[in-house]
């Protein structure tokens, strides 16, 4: 696996944390990890017993991606829910939250902290790129499951080195690939300017585009990056519009989103169609900008819109809706991070019902083993699917269009793993 400059870099910025604690961290960890007997003898036990399960996660409570906080509670509504319901083959779920800030350090001390203080059985959903690639290295190293990442990397996917660190959402580079077979349908000899955040997420997203329009009438013609630390993506937004490019790709976390869209708005002179990619996609990036601002947007995706009338009847719309009335009430269902948060949830849940073992070795294996999975929350024909040789659980997604005050589906669903392939091609 090539490991890029920002991934590198994320790595760093964990290794003196991790050098400092190595000793401390693996002394005796023989001692205080339990281990199963019989059927499963030898395997870890940590974090898990006939009555509970114990999960830790990551998130951006604070810093410049908190929007992505709320997820956190879309995961622990759904573990209550199921709580209630009498728990996961009869265990009790709790979910202990950490807030990293969206910095990679931070990211390290947390999931010490999870593991060797809280002891939890797994560390789920830890989110963005740079911290996941700041943890995996101690959370493969301590053989502790990091199931269903929140981030689309697709090294996630193509790296055989961390077998304890698997990703859920659809890849970057397969996102990509379907905004460039739409416009290889729709605008064959479209100009592309693109923003993007500076790091693995925005160069993995840009790079698969960029080679997927290779030798096509589509050109790439302006670029312009940003860093999370930076107040705003103004100058970047005036220099693309220079560019008078007819396609706009928008390659960013929520805040930048946010910033990225009332440019555009505010610039009448440049209409290019917007493409925003799935990670800013939440009706809570769109909404402060004002609906009226981002008619004929254009996105993807992959699971229900709480915001869609075409669910409203659908049983599990209506569970996941109750149920955050009812355990997060100050939460906004229609927000799809809360969605996005119960349906990884949801998906967790099958995983570990499909543990041969109840042990961590157990959960590796089996969100390593899932075939034509239903999750509920997910869109129809989208399933949750992995192999020895597949590590990318999601890789359907469905083009939508921003009119009135929500999105709207449109052509029919891409299965990314048969028009394109492996991420790798």
């Amino acid at each position: 696996m090539r490991m890029t400059t920002p991934l590198r870099a994320a790595a760093a910025a964990s290794a003196a944390l991790l050098l400092a604690t190595a000793c401390n961290s693996q002394r005796g960890q023989d001692d205080k990890d339990a281990a199963a007997d019989g059927a499963c003898r030898g395997q870890q036990t940590t974090g898990i017993t006939d009555k509970s399960i114990k999960l830790g996660g990551i998130y951006p409570l604070s810093g410049p991606a908190s929007a992505y906080g709320t997820i956190g509670n879309g995961v622990n509504t759904y573990f209550k829910y199921v709580n209630d319901k009498g728990g996961i083959d009869g265990r009790t779920v709790e979910f202990v939250v950490r807030d990293d800030g969206y910095q990679p350090p931070k990211a390290v001390e947390e999931a010490r902290r999870l593991v060797e203080q809280e002891k939890v059985f797994a560390v789920f959903q830890t989110l963005g790129t740079p911290s996941t690639a700041a943890v995996w290295d101690y959370l493969n190293k301590r053989k502790v499951p990091q199931p269903f990442v929140a981030t689309g990397a697709s090294v996630w996917g193509t790296d055989d080195k961390h077998p304890w660190t698997t990703g859920w959402q659809p890849n970057y580079v397969s996102e990509a690939r379907v905004y460039a077979k739409y416009l290889k349908e729709e605008k064959p000899k479209a100009r592309v300017a693109v923003l993007y955040q500076n790091d693995d997420f925005g160069k993995d997203l840009l790079g698969g585009f960029k080679a997927a329009v290779d030798g096509s009438g589509i050109k790439v013609v302006a670029e312009e990056s940003y860093e999370v630390t930076d107040p705003s993506v103004s100058a970047q937004m005036t220099s693309l519009a220079r560019s008078k490019a007819d396609v706009l790709l928008d390659v960013t976390t929520p805040k930048f989103g946010s910033q990225a869209l009332a440019a555009d708005a505010k610039n009448t002179g440049w209409d290019p169609l917007h493409i925003v990619n799935a990670v800013s996609a939440s009706t809570s990036v769109l909404k402060p900008v004002g609906f009226k601002n981002v008619q004929g947007l254009v996105s993807a995706t992959y699971f229900k819109d709480p915001a869609d009338p075409q669910w409203a009847d659908d049983a599990e719309m209506k569970t996941y809706k109750d149920a955050l009335k009812k355990y997060a009430p100050d939460s906004d269902p229609a927000n799809q991070f809360n969605a996005y948060g119960w349906a990884v949830a949801s998906s967790l849940h099958k995983a570990l019902d499909r543990m041969k073992c109840p042990t961590r070795e157990g959960l590796r294996d089996a969100v390593r083993d899932l075939k034509d999975v239903k999750v509920d929350m997910l869109l129809p024909g989208v399933t949750l699917s992995t192999g020895s040789d597949d590590a990318f659980p999601l890789e359907t997604m469905q083009l939508m269009r921003f009119k009135g005050e929500r999105w709207q589906l449109f052509g029919e669903p891409v299965d990314t793993r048969k028009e394109f392939g492996s991420p790798e091609n």
